[in-house]
C-alpha cells in the first residue's frame, strides 16, 4: 500500500489554504501549507514527493513566476493553479508553461479532490520510473537487491561483477521465479553500457509475425516506440523466454548479430526457463544463435538450494509486507523456521514473496498459521517436519542467526535491548554474530 503523497498548499491568504488543507486531508492526502512562494521553494525540489496547489495572485513572487521557478527545477511536478474572476487568461496561459491544471475561484472541493488525485497519480507514475532508472543505472543498488549470504549467492554476485565488464553476449538460465530479471538488471548497471538503454523483451508474448515487427520493424504508425532492435542500440537488449523465438526470427536474430560485428554495439541477454520442463535452451535454438547467445552463462541458484537465504528473505518480506498493511510482523517460530527451510520452493522467490504476503494479511486478522500456508502451497508436505537429509544442527544454527539478525533490525542495533530480549550475556551475543557474520554497524539509523 504506497504512503500518502504530499500536496504543497501556497496560498498568501490564511483562511483560504488552511480551508484547501482541511479538505484534502480528509481526502487522505498529507498536506503543508505556505504563505508565500518564496517560502515553498525553500522545501519544494526536484524529487518532491507530491503536488502542489498554488493561488496565482500574491503578494512578492506571483504564481506565474513560481510556476516558472518549478518548472525549470522539475518539469514534471504537476502544478494546479487557483485563479480569481478574470484570470483565466493567464491560467491558460499557466497551463502553456507546464501546469497540471486550474480551478476557478469559487471552486467545487470536490473537483478539488477529484484534480488532486488524478495529479498524484501522474506524479508516482514519474517518481516510480525515475527511482527505476536511478537503480538500473546505480550496480551496487541492484546488488543489495541479490540479498543472501550462501555460497550460491555469493558465487552470483562475483559472476555478475565479472560478467558485467565483458562485452560478449549472455545466456541466463533458471527456474521460474528465481530473479533472473533482477540478475539482467544487474549485468547491465554493472557494465561499461550503464546508463544507455535498457529493453526488455518477452518473446513468448508476441505471435510471430508480431515479435518480428516489435524486434526489427517495421513499427505499427500508432507506435511511438523505435524497434527494440533499435531502441537498445549501445545499451542492452534483454530477450526473456528466448526459447519461444521461432525459426524464422531466430535466422533474422542471427543475421543482425552478425551484422553488429565483434564487439557487439548492443549485448543481448538471453534468459530462458527450460529448465522447468526438463529440456534445455540449447534444445530449443538453432547451434549457430545458441552459441552467439551463449558465449557467456550465468546460472541463478533455485530457492531451495540457498540454505538460511530463505529466511532473510522471509523477514525481510514480511517485514516489508506489515509497513505496508500497517501492522506488526508475525514472528516465525523455531517449527516454522524449519519448515521454510524445508519446503521445495517449485516458485522459488517469488512464491516465498507471495507467502510472506499471506502470513501478513492472515497474521493481522488473527486468523491462520505459516504452517497452513506451507501445507497449502506445497501438498507433499507433512505437518510434522523432521530434519532428514539435513543435521538438526544447520536448522537451529539457521533458526538462531536468523532471531538475532531480525531482533538487531527492530532495535536498530541497540546490543541492550536485544541482550534483554533474547535474554543473553554480551559475550555470548558477540560470539554469536561473529560466528553468523553480523556486524552491529549493518543495524544502526
Amino acid at each position: 500500500m504506497p504512503s500518502a503523497m504530499k500536496i504543497a498548499i501556497v496560498d498568501d491568504e490564511r483562511d483560504m489554504r488552511q480551508s484547501i488543507s482541511q479538505w484534502l486531508a480528509l481526502s487522505g492526502f498529507d498536506t503543508e501549507t505556505f504563505a508565500s512562494a518564496e517560502d515553498a521553494l525553500k522545501q519544494l525540489g526536484p524529487d518532491y514527493p507530491g503536488i502542489v496547489v498554488t493561488d496565482i495572485r500574491m503578494p512578492g513572487m506571483d504564481g506565474m513566476q513560481f510556476l516558472r521557478r518549478l518548472m525549470g527545477s522539475d518539469s514534471t511536478l504537476p502544478v494546479i493553479m487557483i485563479t480569481g474572476h478574470g484570470d483565466v487568461p493567464m491560467a491558460v496561459e499557466a497551463m502553456r508553461l507546464g501546469a497540471f491544471d486550474f480551478l476557478e475561484k469559487p471552486f467545487n472541493p470536490d473537483r478539488m479532490t477529484e484534480l488532486a488525485k488524478k495529479a498524484s497519480q501522474k506524479r508516482r507514475l514519474v517518481l516510480d520510473a525515475r527511482s527505476l532508472r536511478r537503480d538500473l543505472s546505480d550496480g551496487s543498488t541492484l546488488m543489495k537487491k541479490l540479498i543472501g549470504t550462501s555460497p550460491a549467492m555469493e558465487r552470483l554476485r562475483e559472476d555478475i561483477l565479472d560478467l558485467g565488464q565483458a562485452d560478449g553476449h549472455v545466456l541466463i538460465e533458471g527456474e521460474t521465479g528465481t530473479g533472473k530479471t533482477l540478475v539482467a538488471h544487474a549485468l547491465h548497471a554493472a557494465g561499461n553500457r550503464a546508463g544507455r538503454n535498457f529493453v526488455t523483451l518477452s518473446c513468448a508474448a508476441f505471435e510471430e509475425d508480431a515479435l518480428a515487427r516489435r524486434l526489427f520493424g517495421p513499427v505499427e504508425s500508432c507506435d511511438n516506440r523505435l524497434p527494440a532492435v533499435e531502441e537498445a542500440r549501445g545499451g542492452t537488449l534483454v530477450l526473456e523466454d528466448v526459447e519461444a523465438l521461432s525459426d524464422t526470427v531466430q535466422a533474422r536474430m542471427l543475421t543482425a548479430l552478425n551484422e553488429e560485428g565483434t564487439p557487439p554495439e548492443t549485448r543481448i541477454v538471453a534468459i530462458s526457463n527450460m529448465q522447468d520442463e526438463g529440456r534445455t535452451c540449447e534444445d530449443a535454438l538453432r547451434p549457430d544463435l545458441f552459441y552467439r547467445l551463449a558465449s557467456l552463462r550465468l546460472t541463478v541458484p533455485p530457492l531451495r538450494a540457498r540454505g538460511e537465504d530463505i529466511l532473510t528473505l522471509f523477514i525481510r518480506f514480511v517485514e516489508q509486507f506489515a509497513e505496508d498493511y500497517g501492522c506488526d510482523a508475525p514472528q516465525v517460530s523455531a517449527q516454522e523456521a524449519t519448515q521454510l527451510l524445508q519446503a521445495p520452493w517449485p516458485g522459488n522467490v517469488r512464491q516465498l514473496f507471495n507467502i510472506a504476503e499471506r502470513a501478513v494479511l492472515q497474521a493481522r486478522r488473527g486468523t491462520g498459521t505459516l504452517t497452513s500456508l506451507l501445507m497449502s502451497d506445497h501438498e507433499d508436505m507433512q505437518p510434522v517436519m523432521t530434519t532428514e537429509g539435513k543435521p538438526l544442527k544447520e536448522y537451529v544454527e539457521a533458526f538462531e542467526r536468523m532471531l538475532i539478525d531480525n531482533t538487531m533490525r527492530r532495535h536498530k542495533g541497540s546490543v541492550q535491548a536485544v541482550m534483554d530480549e533474547l535474554c543473553l550475556p554480551r559475550r555470548t551475543l558477540n560470539e554469536k554474530m561473529a560466528k553468523y557474520a553480523l556486524s552491529r554497524a549493518d543495524y544502526l539509523g
